[in-house]
């Protein structure tokens, strides 16, 4: 039985609203915005103190396990487990099967707190004393929420108004209001007593089972099984797939918080942004003279007001107001920032048409559980990729129907198996692979290995890879 606070991070998430860098297999939280890390890092980063937290429990999906890992490991947290949802069924589903593995883990009075991977939050003191208010609330048998004081009259917010004040410091819940339409969020600015829903939580774990049970057994039940049926892959817990498909698609709001009569709220005074549009990184970022927030490769002239990003090219921008120019490596959005809400209409669009659905899904730096790929150039029956590979790992053995490859180490030390033939390349060493040759690629070093593949044949497609032998259970 712990008395520290078990923290659970949401981390599955395929958010679109901040395209073009955030796409479907590297959404938001696994991207670095403003700052040295990503926002899924910063969060880590917050649950450092030993004193106050176990290591946390991240609830993520198949497709960002290995981006999870590593960024996890990149800034030296430990993970106590991984749980893999197989399929999304929204945050009622997900804190239940985290709740349930936090039993198992740290004993079955533990208290959990709910966190977002994507949010931006300025951890100080304000912070801290909020954090601890709640885990004693929580530990009297009350649903916590944190109540964010508002700054602005947000209609892209739900509403919390709260009631009287509890001994620890927090307050019931009057009532949750929808997001309002502009009149409304002015008027309960000006009324006070409203909050913005920031959806994070503060739960014991037997007081969340015991509410589950009452205002959602459908979702405990199923939950339940998927969790008793998991698997262990490697560093992962692979939720049941049948019994997990089986939940309600439901948020931890409705099934619960906004039914319970145990719900109560910390208000809090810190900073927050739950980054959902262009608009609220401009607003949450460092502002030049001008009112500018620029990253990157940026040059800014007679231009207000306004967020330039570049995450590839050098980004120019003349004579503008109240825009954000958006530069990935392979795309441009340019929009006004009052505008930035409505991106995601704009990547349906992109997404339903077939020259431009892939701008929507990938990057052209993919991430792999032993290091990853850029793609450079794509031609007709070649293709050049810088491959990057971390110290101590290597690919699977392997080998390809349509394709032969040339090797070119341009950073570190490779150990290149070729049949039965193992060899070591240096920087400006190149090999090259047969089309059908079963070969290998590994960094034996203690540096970063980076090299350059050109790729020749009749189809160059990800998908023409025969796994023979794959350390990280890939076929």
């Amino acid at each position: 039985m712990t008395s520290k606070i078990v923290p659970v991070i949401m981390a599955g998430g395929k958010g679109t609203r901040l395209w073009p860098l955030s796409r479907a297999t590297a959404p938001k939280q696994f991207i670095q915005f403003i700052g040295d890390k990503t926002l899924f890092q910063e969060t880590l980063s917050r649950l450092a103190d030993p004193e106050l937290y176990e290591a946390p429990i991240v609830v993520t999906n198949e497709e960002f396990r290995f981006l999870v890992a590593e960024q996890a490991r990149e800034v030296g947290v430990k993970l106590s487990a991984m749980l893999l949802e197989p399929v999304a069924r929204n945050t009622a589903p997900a804190v239940a099967a985290a709740a349930t593995l936090a039993s198992d883990l740290f004993g079955d009075k533990a208290i959990i707190q709910v966190l977002a991977s994507d949010h931006e939050i300025v951890a100080d003191k304000s912070y801290y004393d909020c954090i601890r208010i709640a885990r004693d609330t929580a530990a009297k048998g009350k649903l916590v929420t944190f109540g964010i004081s508002p700054t602005e009259p947000a209609t892209g917010y739900g509403y919390i108004e709260i009631g009287d004040k509890l001994p620890e410091g927090a307050h019931a819940v009057k009532r949750f209001i929808e997001k309002p339409a502009l009149e409304k969020a002015q008027k309960m600015l000006e009324a006070g007593d409203f909050y913005w829903n920031s959806g994070m939580f503060m739960f014991s774990i037997p007081q969340l089972v015991s509410e589950l049970t009452e205002y959602a057994p459908n979702v405990l039940k199923a939950v339940g099984k998927s969790v008793s049926k998991a698997v262990r892959d490697l560093d992962f817990i692979r939720l049941d797939a049948d019994a997990f498909a089986k939940c309600p698609d439901i948020s931890i709001d409705y099934a619960l918080m906004e039914k319970t009569p145990n719900a109560a709220i910390v208000p809090s005074p810190f900073k927050w942004s739950d980054l959902g549009s262009w608009d609220s990184v401009w607003k949450t970022g460092t502002r030049d003279e001008s009112g500018n927030v620029a990253t990157g490769s940026t040059t800014l002239v007679n231009t207000r007001n306004s967020l330039v990003m570049s995450h590839g090219v050098h980004l120019a921008v003349q004579g503008l107001d109240d825009v954000a120019v958006i530069a990935s490596e392979d795309a441009v959005y340019v929009g006004h920032l009052k505008d930035s809400q409505d991106v995601g209409k704009l990547v349906k669009l992109l997404a339903n048409a077939p020259a431009t659905s892939k701008l929507t899904e990938t990057h052209p730096t993919s991430y792999r559980p032993w290091g990853g790929y850029t793609s450079i150039l794509n031609g007709d029956r070649f293709q050049v990729k810088r491959i990057f590979v971390l110290p101590g790992k290597k690919l699977s053995l392997q080998k390809h129907h349509h394709r032969s490859e040339h090797w070119i180490v341009v950073k570190g030390t490779a150990e290149v198996t070729i049949g039965e033939n193992v060899q070591m390349l240096r920087e400006n060493e190149s090999v090259y692979i047969p089309l059908g040759e079963i070969h290998r690629l590994a960094n034996p070093g203690k540096i970063m290995l980076e090299l350059i593949e050109v790729q020749t044949g009749s189809y160059l497609g990800e998908d023409d890879i025969i796994r023979i032998v794959d350390e990280f259970g890939r076929h």
